[in-house]
């Protein structure tokens, strides 16, 4: 009896290396450089090559375990920086929820670049993973398209969406406004702003601040002060002696962070500058030292480590097929007031 031949195994999209060289115009050879070895082929070419992978939700195999119908039981998380205790939050709470339910972290450093976020994604869908975890709404354009594609599901986290995507987190804007109006309510007028990195929730917290001095006839275009830089305490002393050197009058200072806010308070008792007598200062995200700063730092807590935890059981319910509990989930914020203002 002759032996039956074993199927071919072909990846998720059911497309094989071969559709893509033909749908690129190139050779299967050049298709495997472009992934494998990418330094090997011009840029043109390779994106020829993704565009083509992207076209055909062509996934390369890793073994045979790679059939559509199977799961790897593993979760891409993509997050912008594991410098940030923000996300280092956020991976402890959703390790807490995949580890329980036997799934593995798959984990991205995007370095704030959509660009890189677009190159791990594609590089990821290598290991067939069940679903993804997502920093932030704004993504590279073909993303989306990808997820779509591959009807792969996918939480947002850290804000808020009303699209029809499944999010967990809480308005950046509508905590920027908060603080902002409790500096009013302390009596400041002329209250800056200074921001760092300048990723979209910190130009979402810009916002708030802006709604909430527009709203009091108070905004001044001039009290801000932002670098695309990554944010450390040394620039935010940095960022304090700029601020009080252009603007001598400015009476209250939101940093869109604690490491900038953390590094303007000690700047401000080197110069014997009374806080909040002076100046008032606020951070944002209420990390650990906050608290134990002289003056303590007021400051905004962010759920991050809870944002991680819903998101993964939010996720795990998709990939079992069912509808999330809901799409958007806040999870709020919470002002704590101390001594700094």
């Amino acid at each position: 009896k002759p032996m039956s031949r074993k199927p071919r195994i072909r990846s998720g999209g059911g497309a094989t290396m071969h559709d893509v060289a033909r749908a690129a115009g190139v050779s299967a050879i050049t298709v495997s450089r472009a992934l494998n070895q990418p330094q090997q082929v011009s840029p043109q070419l390779r994106e020829k090559v993704m565009q083509a992978v992207d076209a055909l939700a062509y996934v390369p195999s890793r073994s045979a375990r790679t059939l559509a119908s199977a799961r790897s039981r593993t979760v891409l998380v993509l997050i912008p920086s594991l410098d940030n205790t923000v996300f280092l939050d956020t991976l402890a709470g959703i390790e807490s929820v995949l580890d329980a339910a036997g799934y593995q972290m798959l984990i991205g450093n995007s370095h704030y670049s959509a660009e890189q976020e677009l190159l791990l994604l594609r590089a990821y869908l290598q290991h067939q993973p069940d679903g993804v975890l997502l920093t932030g709404l704004t993504h590279a354009a073909p993303f989306e398209d990808i997820l779509r594609r591959r009807a792969l599901p996918a939480v947002y986290m850290m804000d808020l969406a009303d699209d029809g995507r499944c999010c967990v987190g809480f308005s950046q804007e509508a905590a920027g406004a908060a603080i902002t109006r409790h500096l009013l309510e302390r009596g400041k007028r002329r209250i800056g702003f200074l921001g760092a990195q300048l990723d979209e929730r910190v130009m979402k917290r810009l916002d708030g601040y802006r709604a909430a001095l527009d709203a009091a006839g108070l905004r001044d275009a001039g009290l801000e002060w932002l670098d695309p830089s990554p944010s450390s305490m040394r620039m935010g002393a940095d960022m304090l002696d700029a601020a009080l050197a252009a603007r001598p009058d400015c009476d209250a200072l939101f940093c869109c962070n604690d490491d900038l806010a953390i590094g303007a308070l000690a700047r401000c008792q080197q110069l014997g500058i009374a806080v909040p007598q002076r100046l008032a200062l606020a951070g944002f995200n209420d990390l650990q030292p906050s608290a134990w700063c002289t003056p303590a730092l007021t400051t905004v807590a962010t759920p991050r480590r809870e944002i991680g935890s819903h998101a993964a059981r939010q996720l795990l319910r998709m990939i079992d097929g069912d509808e999330p509990d809901a799409l958007q989930t806040d999870l709020g914020f919470q002002l704590m007031l101390r001594r700094s203002s």
